[in-house]
C-alpha cells in the first residue's frame, strides 16, 4: 500500500501546479444535499454514493465529487470568469470485489471562461498533460457534444430523443433503446402484452382493474404513461440510413486529425452534427497552438459514456499503459449544461478536470 505521506506530497505538488496556473483554492462541504445530485443524475447515483439522513437537512451524501459544489458556488457568486482549484477526499461505493478504495483524494482544476471555449479546452488539457508528463501516460479524448447533436438530429419523436439523451451515459440501456427505436428489436414481452391489452380494452379499462392507488403515482399519472407508451409504439422507426450513421459515430476511434476528417464526411449524411464538428476543429487548432501535437491524440467518440455524466462537450482522460487494474489517473471535460442547471437558467461555459494523487504516487513507487 502506498504511504499516505507520499500520496499527500503528490497531492500538494499537483495543487501547487494548479495554483501556479492562476487557480484560486476553494473548499466544499464534506456532506452535500442528496437532492441536488439525485436531480442531476437520477436514482442511479444511490448505488455509487454514501447516503445519510440529517434531522434538519434531510438526505445528505458524503461528497462524491467536487465539481457540482464548485459550480454552485461559482454561479451564486456572479458567474464572472474565474479559475479554481481544490484538494480533498471524495467518497464512492466501489464495484463489488474490485478492491478499489472507498475514499480517496481528488485534486482538481476548474476554468470558467465564456469567450474562448476551444482555447480553454486546450489550456486545461495542456496543463494536465504537463503535470502528468513524467508518468508517460496514454491520453484519450472525445466529445460528448457530437453524440448529443447526433441524437438530436435523428428523425424520430422528441420523446424518443429525450430517452436516448437521458441514457447516453448508460451505454447498455442506450443501445437497447436505440435498437428498439430503430426497429431492430421488439419491446420486452411484458410491454408487448400490455400494449396488446390496451389496444383491445383501452387504458381506462386497464386502470379500473388495477385496484386502489398505492405509492406516489396517481391513476392520472399511470394513464398518461400508458398513453405515452401506446403513442411510442405507433411511431415509425428511425430510418435505417440514420441508424447506420449513428452507429458509425458511436464506433469511431481514430487519431484526432483522422477522426475530424471522418466526422466531416459523416456531416454529409447527418448535417445536425456540423456545428459540434466545427467546434472539434477549432479545439484541434487550439491544442496545436498550446504545444500539443493533435496527431498524437487518440479520439474515441464514445469516450466518457460510463463515468462522465455531467460532461456535454470535450472529454479527456489519462491512463497508465499496461495497467488495466488502475482507474484513470486523470479525467476531465466541458460541462456547460451543468452550469445552466445549477445557475437556474444562467449558463457559463466551463471546463475542468481532476487528478487522483494516490494513483500518481503508486505509479512513481512502481517505477522507483
Amino acid at each position: 500500500m502506498t504511504d499516505r505521506t507520499a500520496i499527500r506530497a503528490e497531492a500538494e505538488a499537483i495543487a501547487a501546479a494548479f495554483r501556479a496556473a492562476g487557480a484560486v483554492p476553494v473548499e466544499a462541504d464534506l456532506l452535500q444535499p442528496a437532492g441536488t445530485l439525485l436531480d442531476l443524475y437520477g436514482e442511479d447515483i444511490r448505488a455509487r454514493a454514501y447516503i445519510t439522513q440529517d434531522p434538519d437537512w434531510g438526505e445528505m451524501m458524503l461528497r462524491p465529487d467536487f465539481t457540482v459544489p464548485v459550480v454552485q458556488m461559482h454561479m451564486e457568486s456572479g458567474a464572472a470568469p474565474a479559475r479554481y482549484t481544490y484538494l480533498g477526499e471524495v467518497f464512492r461505493v466501489p464495484p463489488a470485489g474490485s478492491g478499489r478504495p472507498r475514499e480517496y483524494l481528488q485534486a482538481g482544476f476548474e476554468l470558467f471562461d465564456g469567450d474562448r471555449s476551444a482555447e480553454a479546452d486546450a489550456e486545461v488539457f495542456a496543463l494536465f498533460s504537463r503535470i502528468l508528463a513524467p508518468l508517460k501516460l496514454e491520453p484519450v479524448t472525445g466529445d460528448m457534444g457530437i453524440l448529443i447533436a447526433a441524437v438530436d438530429g435523428l428523425a424520430t419523436t422528441e420523446r424518443r430523443k429525450r430517452a436516448l439523451r437521458r441514457h447516453l451515459w448508460r451505454p447498455r440501456r442506450f443501445r437497447a433503446l436505440f435498437d428498439r427505436f430503430a426497429g431492430r428489436t421488439e419491446p420486452p414481452a411484458p410491454r408487448r402484452a400490455m400494449l396488446a391489452a390496451m389496444a383491445e380494452k383501452g387504458a381506462d379499462a386497464m386502470l379500473d382493474k388495477a385496484g386502489p392507488e398505492i405509492g406516489q403515482r396517481s391513476a392520472a399519472d399511470v394513464r398518461t404513461r400508458l398513453m405515452a407508451l401506446a403513442e411510442d409504439a405507433g411511431s415509425p422507426p428511425i430510418p435505417p440510413a440514420q441508424a447506420e450513421v449513428l452507429d458509425a459515430v458511436l464506433s469511431l476511434r481514430e487519431t484526432l486529425p483522422n477522426a475530424l476528417t471522418a466526422l466531416r464526411d459523416i456531416c454529409v449524411d447527418m448535417p445536425g452534427i456540423a456545428p459540434a464538428v466545427d467546434g472539434l476543429g477549432r479545439r484541434m487548432a487550439a491544442l496545436e497552438a498550446a504545444g500539443i501535437d493533435p496527431a498524437t491524440l487518440p479520439f474515441e467518440a464514445s469516450y466518457g459514456r460510463t463515468n462522465m455524466e455531467y460532461y456535454d462537450g470535450f472529454v479527456f482522460g489519462f491512463v497508465a499503459p499496461g495497467r488495466p487494474d488502475l482507474p484513470p489517473v486523470a479525467t476531465g471535460g466541458r460541462y456547460d449544461a451543468l452550469t445552466r442547471i445549477l445557475g437556474r437558467g444562467t449558463s457559463v461555459p466551463a471546463v475542468g478536470g481532476v487528478i487522483r494523487p494516490e494513483i500518481v504516487a503508486r505509479l512513481k513507487e512502481g517505477a522507483a
